[in-house]
């Protein structure tokens, strides 16, 4: 058994599939989780073999939220910093350990990565767990999967981006009663509600992700779908006219690309098309 938390297999067809590995604890995230998920996704996005990106969990959970232990020990942290024993010493420390807990590689990263990120959301998926496939661009679920914010019921807040994507997904008030109840979504409300794409028999799921995977590695462009993303997650926060000069701008580029002579020849020449990979 692979001592790595995260697992990375890259196919042979330019998929990259990226395992949350510590399925006797349904995944749970750690600092160990995140240097190594983080890393993974780096490399991937600067590999001119991997086109399109699949993350799924090992066992039967999808990654269940941070570890209980690494929550225990912020908590602790928190309560060394108050300095209950009169120690500044123990305080000091206690106020660093907090600090290091808050210096995390941003969840959003996620949605900087030039290339498609598809999670297969193929059990439990709570609190930072569905932060990490909410950041992905298009989610499959199981049909049985447990899907939680969790943050109320912890005492905490809506962390690592989850009340920037969520209002954007859902509008204000399914996000709030999400966030608010920290009530449990099955897969297949995840996808009435549109936190998901599409909902699939568990044995089936990553199946069906990596078959959707597989047709945007062979027949869509890349520098077309980096563009595409870049532009959706921009237009967020952009007036509708703005938007729309910028696509105006690069539809007129596109024309003088390599892959818009490729598409159309091989639309001509009834063949799938051989794009080139993005640049590293």
């Amino acid at each position: 058994m692979s001592d790595l938390v995260v697992l990375k297999d890259v196919r042979d067809d330019g998929v990259a599939v990226l395992t949350l590995n510590r399925p006797d604890r349904l995944n749970a995230w750690t600092s160990e989780v995140e240097h190594q998920y983080f890393g993974a996704l780096r490399e991937c996005a600067a590999s001119e073999d991997v086109r399109v990106i699949v993350v799924t969990g090992a066992g039967r959970g999808f990654c269940a939220g941070a570890d209980m232990q690494s929550l225990q020990g912020i908590e602790a942290a928190v309560s060394g910093a108050a300095g209950t024993n009169g120690s500044s010493n123990g305080a000091s420390a206690g106020a660093e350990d907090v600090q290091a807990a808050r210096e995390q590689i941003p969840q959003t990263f996620t949605l900087s990565v030039p290339k498609p990120v598809i999670a297969a959301i193929n059990g439990p998926c709570a609190g930072i767990g569905l932060v990490l496939a909410l950041m992905c661009d298009v989610r499959f679920v199981a049909e049985n999967a447990k899907l939680t914010t969790a943050f109320s019921r912890r005492g905490l807040v809506a962390e690592h981006g989850i009340s920037w994507i969520l209002p954007r997904l859902l509008g204000p008030a399914r996000a709030l009663d999400l966030l608010l109840s920290g009530r449990v979504v099955l897969g297949r409300e995840a996808v009435e509600l549109g936190l998901c794409n599409r909902v699939t028999p568990p044995e089936t799921v990553l199946e069906e992700t990596l078959a959707y995977a597989h047709e945007l590695a062979t027949l869509c462009s890349p520098a077309s779908m980096a563009a595409m993303k870049r532009q959706v997650y921009a237009a967020l926060a952009e007036p509708l006219a703005e938007a729309t000069a910028e696509a105006d701008r690069l539809m007129l580029a596109s024309f003088a690309q390599p892959d818009f002579a490729e598409g159309v020849a091989s639309f001509v020449e009834r063949r799938e098309p051989n794009f080139a990979p993005l640049a590293s």
